[in-house]
């Protein structure tokens, strides 16, 4: 193995930007990185061509290792991709690295042989993969040769995934084709750098009008396809915080992770004496909403962003934050209607807490699922039930806490099954006490006397058994866990 330090052959002042070589991007972000050698090839993977390479290539193309001669004398490297074990933070990771000056960060069989390699050596050593990717698609001169690649990569994430191992990409200038396809768009957490060209068509083979912003890391960010776009001066930093939530050691003492305790209730402490001034409390402007609530909850937090199905709602957050030493996974409504995107990103986020054995916190606050006709389009109802699923079939323990709007099964999607909490200044509802005036056939007068017989307040939901306590102020001490 060849050490690379901490420049990796680079400058040390190296910076991460999108036109890094693929050595220079390692050093980027990495303090140390030894470089991990070809299977089968006990030397540096820049020693030269492979023996067994056939002439031209596997299609016989002509002038292919003309191609490859001219790529390797250019960039110093044998293959579009440089892999290695680094030192991200303190944490150990499997680093792929695409080389974009190596006909262009293609994908061909050798490339194949590398990353089911540095996949394999990350199941082995139980470490997550982070792929800085700058690549063009699959290499033409190997026809399905390349292309069958995808598959290859494929399983090999698959295998990490079950095996419980996070994946992180970087998403340099371009990521397109069969790249973006496996090692991009198939990460747990997607970062691109920006300005980033980011799409499965590059740009000479998508169609002559196409928006350019759909195929940038912007466009991606806003339909929902990546987690963040971070500048390059911070993207190590980044890549160090991420590792440490996902990758921190699990705790010894137990097979599965304990409950997220409910966190203290941040408003009025007394109970409502009504059902209506229950309703009333929770609809406040000033009532503390959940960026109060994971601001004194958690000592640092990253988020994940979009469904991956082409949408964002900004009315939800999720992510994973650090309290007392470990992770926490938190899927939080904001006050907001939801709507279907919010409601796959809460599943996603469930998803991968319970694949990485980390607990998850969800706080409901909304006054129900969005209902206008865009979120019939968007397959609301699908999106309700797969976040019902995802919080029913949870091995992880999942705590949640009411802490304003309980809106029918619109928050109810995103209660935990017994293990759900009440602040004093909220309510849960099987519909909206106007709403249920209005089937009713009832004038504004009785909405009052509906609110209170529909038994919403949280005593109410106490007596009912629908929560199992109401939480208060931190001076109160902490509720039964």
């Amino acid at each position: 193995m060849r050490d690379g330090g901490r420049d990796g052959g680079a400058s040390a002042a190296a910076k991460p930007c999108i036109r890094l070589t693929a050595r220079q991007a390692i050093a980027a972000v990495a303090d140390t990185y030894t470089e991990l050698t070809e299977p089968g090839r006990p030397e540096a993977p820049s020693a030269g061509p492979a023996a067994s390479s056939a002439p031209d290539g596997p299609l016989g193309w002509s002038g292919y290792d003309d191609a490859r001669a001219r790529a390797s004398a250019r960039t110093g490297e044998d293959e579009s991709v440089v892999t290695a074990l680094a030192t991200i933070g303190g944490a150990e990771a499997v680093v792929v690295s695409f080389e974009f000056r190596y006909l262009g960060g293609s994908l061909g069989e050798r490339t194949g042989d590398r990353l089911e390699a540095a996949y394999t050596r990350a199941r082995e050593r139980g470490l997550p993969v982070v792929s800085l990717i700058a690549t063009g698609g699959s290499r033409m001169q190997e026809g399905m040769r390349a292309l069958s690649q995808l598959q290859r990569v494929a399983g090999q994430s698959a295998l990490n995934r079950a095996a419980g191992l996070p994946q992180f990409a970087v998403l340099r200038d371009p990521t397109t084709g069969g790249g973006w396809a496996t090692l991009g768009a198939g990460a747990d957490v997607i970062l691109a750098l920006p300005g980033a060209q980011i799409g499965f068509a590059g740009s000479r083979v998508r169609p002559p009008d196409a928006d350019p912003y759909a195929y940038s890391a912007e466009g991606q960010l806003a339909s929902g396809h990546i987690d963040a776009i971070v500048p390059p001066d911070r993207l190590r930093a980044t890549l160090q915080r991420w590792l440490h939530l996902l990758c921190a050691p699990k705790e010894p003492s137990s097979p599965a992770a304990a409950p997220a305790p409910p966190p203290y209730a941040l408003g009025a402490s007394g109970l409502p004496e009504t059902g209506w001034g229950a309703v009333v409390r929770a609809r406040a402007a000033r009532r503390p909403r959940a960026e109060a609530y994971l601001r004194a909850y958690f000592n640092g937090l990253e988020e994940i962003s979009g469904d991956r199905c082409g949408g964002v709602d900004p009315g939800i957050r999720c992510g994973f934050g650090r309290r007392d030493g470990r992770t926490i996974a938190f899927a939080a409504q904001c006050g907001t209607a939801t709507r279907p995107a919010g409601f796959r990103t809460a599943a996603r986020l469930v998803r991968l807490a319970d694949r990485l054995g980390i607990p998850v916190l969800t706080l409901v606050d909304t006054p129900g699922a969005a209902n206008d006709a865009a979120a019939e389009r968007a397959g609301a109802g699908a999106a309700i039930a797969d976040t019902f699923a995802a919080l029913a079939t949870a091995r992880v323990p999942v705590t949640s806490l009411l802490i304003g709007e309980g809106g029918s099964g619109g928050a109810l999607a995103l209660a935990a099954p017994d293990r759900l909490w009440a602040t004093p200044d909220s309510y849960f509802s099987v519909i909206a006490p106007e709403l249920a005036a209005a089937i009713l056939k009832r004038d504004e007068a009785q909405i009052h006397d509906t609110a209170d017989q529909l038994r919403i307040r949280p005593q109410d939901l106490r007596e009912l058994g629908i929560i199992r306590d109401i939480v208060g102020p931190a001076e109160e001490g902490a509720a039964e866990s």
